[in-house]
């Protein structure tokens, strides 16, 4: 239960501060929050514990491809459920198949399997960000956009992260204080960042949501458990790859659908409401994960 405790606990707080500085108008500007989350904080988080990670990068490059498998699994659920419901896959489908694996998956995963399992949970968010930034976008939009993809700083964080470790490289004891202050950054701001828009995202379809965010919540579940045990992941391997496949709804998800007007209201919903499920679900999984 301590576990429990330390791992959760933080997190749901920093959630909550963020929440109470919406609702309480105090100031938070999130066009500069997302900015510095995103081009900066998340990018050099990335580098920085790829470059400083102790784990095989074999074992990070087989969670990626155990990830990859898991959001096939997602799509292809995802579309038979909503092919028999007779939902919009345009709305529904991206944010039944791309978790929260960002800034609720990585400060669950460090605080529950510490910096091992946070270098897991990065490499498994790289790979749903990506896929999001390409396959769920593309599902919204109904075209790809790769020049965003492309410009997207994560790619190549990873990209050097992995040539910095592989070759042993060495960089500038100024450089590796400096990246270390900035990646400190990126989770306490992603949390409040997620209370934020938690509390200003609009409710409205409370029973679709509910069942929906039961279905991302349990084949999340179910994906991470079943492909945990095929790939054979023990430790903090198996327990960031099976929270991270089980977090709610991605934010961005909301974001995508604002966007190109699909529906972001209905999807704004299956935001709030899943996420609200996990409070319930992720003490539950840390329970058996720790």
């Amino acid at each position: 239960m301590q576990v429990i405790l330390a791992a959760a606990l933080p997190v749901l707080l920093a959630v909550l501060l963020g929440y109470f500085i919406a609702i309480t108008n105090r100031p938070f500007d999130k066009k500069t929050i997302t900015f510095l989350v995103g081009m900066i904080g998340t990018p050099v988080l990335i580098f920085y514990n790829l470059s400083h990670t102790t784990v095989d990068p074999k074992a990070l490059a087989v969670v990626g491809g155990a990830t990859f498998i898991a959001i096939l699994f997602f799509l292809i659920v995802g579309a038979i459920v909503l092919k028999i419901t007779g939902l919009p896959y345009s709305v529904y489908l991206p944010s039944l198949s791309f978790p929260n694996t960002g800034n609720l998956g990585l400060p669950l995963s460090y605080y529950a399997f510490g910096e091992v399992g946070l270098n897991y949970a990065i490499a498994i968010f790289a790979v749903v960000a990506i896929s999001n930034h390409t396959i769920g976008q593309t599902i919204s939009a109904g075209t790809g956009k790769w020049r965003t993809v492309l410009s997207n700083p994560v790619i190549p964080a990873v990209i050097l992260g992995i040539i910095v470790f592989a070759f042993q490289l060495t960089l500038p004891v100024w450089l590796d204080n400096t990246l270390e202050i900035l990646s400190g950054l990126t989770i306490p701001l992603m949390l409040l960042m997620l209370g934020t828009s938690l509390a200003t995202i609009p409710v409205t379809t409370i029973s679709r949501s509910s069942w929906l965010s039961l279905l991302r919540i349990s084949m999340g579940m179910a994906a991470g458990f079943t492909i945990a045990e095929l790939f054979g992941f023990t430790g903090a391997a198996k327990g960031a790859f099976v929270l991270q496949c089980s977090m709610p709804v991605a934010v961005y998800n909301y974001v995508y659908s604002q966007m190109y007007e699909k529906d972001p209201e209905e999807v704004a919903s299956f935001v709030v409401v899943s996420t609200v499920i996990s409070v319930i679900t992720i003490p539950m999984l840390l329970a058996i994960l720790t």
